[in-house]
This record gives structure tokens, C-alpha cells and sequence, in this order.
């Protein structure tokens, strides 16, 4: 008999006193046909690796991380949430109370062997429940990011089957105990209706025109191609505005040089309106703030964080709005690099891991679309991300992500880049220590207070990571990284190039500046 099953005899006793004989039948039935069966060595790697990687929810807290970065703050949360509690449960309840043998060592096929066979209780599967778990918590949020996480979390429990590493009842108790957890996560905490959520913003009349007349408004084709569900605008906004000039961007066509064009003809328009995501619309913005004008914003992006915030959720909110001459008057940055003029900023301007996302997603998204490059490239900039080195307030720091929002945010998320406010008159400054790359991914996969509860449970490394502060007024200089200016971005888009940097040696100095009511924009007063 092999050392590893002389190990455990009394977790063997416990197996065969606690589960049924016709369970261990089907345990010893399922192993014997999944080791008698023959795969491609790399397919054998594959789940070696596979099984490795969910090792103490590493792989969860990464996507976790992913999540966060794609701004998913909910369906990370509930997931991690669910996955902890769940694997509090299969290792320190579960395998105490039934524990087993592990599969013989011996028996397993040499490729499939993990670098170390697990020791402890067999029954229930730890990683089974973790996976479980997480994609369950993901679901209950978000069914369509669910839909991605689901085959990843079988993949884990089978390679746990494939490696020799637990038996067929310990898989299915840890799944079920897995998804059991979050769903009665869901009872507790319901996943609540979408209602359109305000904070702030002073009620202002604006001009109405009801059928768009005075209304020049630019369509951005590109935007929100990645939301399959929507309908195409283009007929709505005609239907709805038949007095509206709306102008469809040419690709690689000037936005700026578009709407200047229009506020130089005749008629001039009094109102300028955009039908895009966040980046096209705080140009356009830009725009208005300058000639005076409001901004009529319509939801025609991926996740239109601004237009959220504000209250307008749809085409039809942005159109009644307008009908009814109903607008707010909210709070705006600007965002300056080197010498440069400066560019209005609608949710946040941020240096580091957020805007070599967004350059990485670029490179992807013509070929795999935005869901899918995002995914990939959030995995890739967490996996190989250099940090990033900054002077701030005279304060040298190497950081992951400087991260500057518009108004004040939610306290636990280190990267907000949705605005929760929209007239507070402060910028809220994260800012995410480089002290390794697993705090990077704790952090973004936790939020600080949780991050910081398991720091002191010993369960996470110690070292503070996220730092947060208010201002009205931020300065700092970036630093050059391997020979090139970081790009600093704002609202999902990012800027490489800067003219005038204003320092030597190819760093720039930024400034970002709160601009208390600097911007009016259609919106319905509820």
C-alpha cells in the first residue's frame, strides 16, 4: 500500500463509515475510466496547470480583478464573497467532518500527477467549491459575464478528477456546496432591481426643443458595438428628433474639428449633443463648456458611465429631457499634460494599470470585440504590468495605478472609474502602492477594508497598498518607464503622446482640477 493511503487511516475509516457503498462504487468506477483514459500530454498540462492556478482562489481573484477593472464592481464582489464563505465551509467544516482518502497516487498516469498530492481530507473538493461558488456569485449579477465564468469553473472541478486529486463525490459535494453558498448569499442579499441612481447634481431649466430644432448632435458608429442587445440608434434618434442635425463620424475623422465646424456655419446650433461612450462625449463636452452651450448626451457606448450617473439610462430618457427642458448642473475635471491645453473629464483620469488596459484592449478589440479584448487584456496587464513611478506633492512613489475621480466614490473601490457623485466639488484620489503584484490583485479583487481584514488574519501579505485622499487641485509628475512616457487616460481613452512635457528626460507633469459646475447637461429631474 502506498505512503500517501497509509497517511489517512482514519479519514479512510471515516469515508467508508460516512458514504454510502453505492457512492464509493461510482467514485471507483468514474476514476478508474477517467485514468484508463487517453489524452494529448499537452491536454494532460493543460489541467495540471489549470488546477494549479485556482490554488487558494488565486485564479478567482485575478478574474476577480478583471472584473473590477472592467468595472463589473457587483458581480466581483458577490463572487469573492461567495467563494470565501464557500471555501470556510469545504475545508474548515467539510473536510474536519467527513475528510477521506484521496484517490492512490499510484494509480494516476505519470503527466497528470500534480508537483504535490494533496494530503488533507478528500471529501469536498475546496477548489470545487471556490469555483462554484464564484461563477454562481457572478451569475446572480451579471448572467452574461456568468456565462464565461461557468466553463472555466468546470474546467477546475474536473481537473481536480483529471489529476487524481479527489474522487467524483467530493467534486459534486464541493460544486454543490459552492453554488448552495451563493445562492443563500442571494436571499440574504438580494440582487437588486437597475434603478437609475442619483447623487447631486443642482436642477437647472434648460432650452427645450422638443423636435431637436437648434440641436447639432454627433453619432459615434464605433461606440457601443460590444452591446449586442441595443438597437440601432440611428432610426430612433431620427424618429424622435426629426429637426436634430446629426452628423455620423467618419472613422479616424476629428471629433473637435466636427463640432467647431458646426458652431461656425449657419445656423448655428445653441445645443451640441452626442450619441457615443464615455471618450467621444467628454470631447464633445469639451466643446460645449467652451461655447457655453448644454450638453445633450445619449447613451450610444458600452458602459456609459457618465450618462448613468446623471440619470439618463436610455435614448428616450436624453429625448425627454430635452422635450421638457430639464437639465443639472454638475462638476467636471480638467486634465492638463506638459504645456498642453487642457481636455474636460467627465470620471476619471488615471496613470498606470488602467491605461495600459485600455491601449492592450485597443490592439484586440477590431479582431476579438470589446468583451473578449477586454478580458484577455485586463488578464495580460495584471500578469506582466510594470509599475509605474511618480512624484507627488514632492513625494517620490512607485505605484500600480494612480486613479483620479471626479467627485467623491464609493470608499471601498481602489479604481473608480464610474463616478458616484456629480456636485461635491472634490477630486478622489487612489492611488495603488507597487508593493508586489499579489497585493495589486488583492487589492483591486477585495476593495481596501476587506483586503485590510485579511491582512491581519494572516491570510493576505502585509504592507499597506491603497492610499486615498481628497483634493481640488492634483499635481504630479510621471516619471519615464522603461525609456517611455506611461499614457495617462481619462474616460477610456488614453493619451501616448505629449507635446511639450514641460520636464526632461521624457517624463511630463500632469494636472488634474476640479471644476465646480462646470458642465450643463440634459437630464430628467426625478
Amino acid at each position: 500500500m502506498s505512503p500517501s493511503r497509509m497517511a489517512h487511516p482514519f479519514l479512510l475509516l471515516r469515508r467508508v463509515a460516512v458514504l454510502p457503498a453505492w457512492v464509493r462504487r461510482m467514485d471507483a468506477s468514474a476514476g478508474r475510466r477517467i485514468n484508463a483514459r487517453h489524452v494529448h500530454p499537452l491536454l494532460d498540462r493543460s489541467f495540471v496547470r489549470l488546477s494549479h492556478s485556482a490554488d487558494r482562489g488565486v485564479l478567482w481573484f485575478t478574474a476577480a480583478a478583471v472584473l473590477l477593472v472592467l468595472t463589473r464592481y457587483r458581480a466581483a464582489l458577490r463572487g469573492v464573497a461567495s467563494l470565501t464563505v464557500a471555501s470556510a465551509i469545504a475545508n474548515l467544516v467539510g473536510k474536519q467532518v467527513f475528510g477521506g482518502d484521496r484517490p492512490l497516487l499510484k494509480d494516476i498516469p505519470v503527466g497528470r500527477r500534480l508537483a504535490r498530492h494533496p494530503e488533507s481530507g478528500s471529501f469536498p473538493s475546496g477548489h470545487s467549491a471556490s469555483a462554484a461558488a464564484f461563477a454562481t456569485g457572478v451569475a446572480l449579477e451579471s448572467p452574461r459575464i456568468g456565462a464565461v465564468t461557468a466553463p472555466v469553473a468546470g474546467a477546475v472541478a474536473y481537473s481536480r478528477l483529471h489529476t487524481g486529486a479527489h474522487w467524483l463525490s467530493d467534486v459534486l459535494g464541493g460544486i454543490a456546496i459552492g453554488a448552495g453558498v451563493a445562492l443563500l448569499g442571494r436571499l440574504l442579499l438580494p440582487v437588486p432591481r437597475r434603478t437609475t441612481e442619483r447623487h447631486g447634481g443642482t436642477q437647472i431649466p434648460l432650452p427645450a426643443a422638443p423636435t431637436g430644432d437648434g440641436v447639432f448632435l454627433v453619432r459615434n458608429p464605433s461606440s457601443g458595438k460590444a452591446v449586442v442587445t441595443r438597437p440601432d440608434p440611428a432610426p430612433i434618434l431620427a424618429r424622435l428628433l426629426p429637426d436634430a442635425r446629426i452628423h455620423l463620424l467618419a472613422d479616424g475623422e476629428d471629433v473637435t474639428a466636427v463640432v467647431r465646424a458646426a458652431l461656425a456655419a449657419e445656423p448655428r446650433p445653441h445645443i451640441l449633443g452626442v450619441c457615443s461612450g464615455d471618450g467621444t462625449a467628454a470631447t464633445v463636452a469639451h466643446v460645449a463648456r467652451e461655447a457655453g452651450m448644454p450638453l445633450l448626451l445619449v447613451p450610444g457606448g458600452t458602459f456609459n458611465h457618465f450618462a448613468r450617473t446623471a440619470g439618463v439610462e436610455s435614448i428616450e430618457d436624453a429625448v425627454g429631457a430635452l422635450a421638457a427642458g430639464e437639465g443639472l448642473l454638475v462638476d467636471v475635471g480638467e486634465l492638463s499634460l506638459g504645456t498642453g491645453e487642457p481636455e474636460t473629464v467627465l470620471n476619471a483620469a488615471s496613470v498606470g494599470l488602467y491605461p495600459d488596459f485600455v491601449a492592450e484592449r485597443e490592439e484586440r478589440e477590431s479582431i476579438l470585440g470589446k468583451w473578449v479584448s477586454g478580458i484577455v487584456s485586463a488578464i495580460r496587464v495584471l500578469g506582466r504590468a510594470e509599475p509605474v513611478d511618480l512624484v507627488l506633492d514632492g513625494r517620490p512613489i512607485r505605484v500600480w495605478s494612480l486613479f483620479v475621480g471626479i467627485n467623491r466614490n464609493h470608499a471601498l473601490v481602489p479604481a473608480p472609474i464610474q463616478r458616484r457623485r456629480l456636485d461635491d466639488g472634490l477630486l478622489d484620489v487612489r492611488i495603488l502602492h507597487a508593493r508586489s503584484r499579489a497585493h495589486a490583485v488583492a487589492a483591486l479583487s477585495f476593495g481596501r477594508r476587506t483586503s485590510a481584514i485579511l491582512t491581519r488574519l494572516g491570510l493576505l501579505p502585509a504592507g499597506s497598498t491603497v492610499e486615498s485622499f481628497t483634493t481640488q487641485n492634483l499635481v504630479t509628475a510621471v516619471l519615464p518607464r522603461e525609456g517611455q512616457a506611461p499614457g495617462f487616460a481619462h474616460d477610456g481613452e488614453v493619451q501616448r503622446e505629449v507635446g511639450d512635457s514641460g520636464m526632461p528626460q521624457g517624463g511630463y507633469l500632469s494636472t488634474v482640477r476640479i471644476v465646480e459646475g462646470g458642465l450643463r447637461v440634459y437630464a430628467p429631474h426625478r
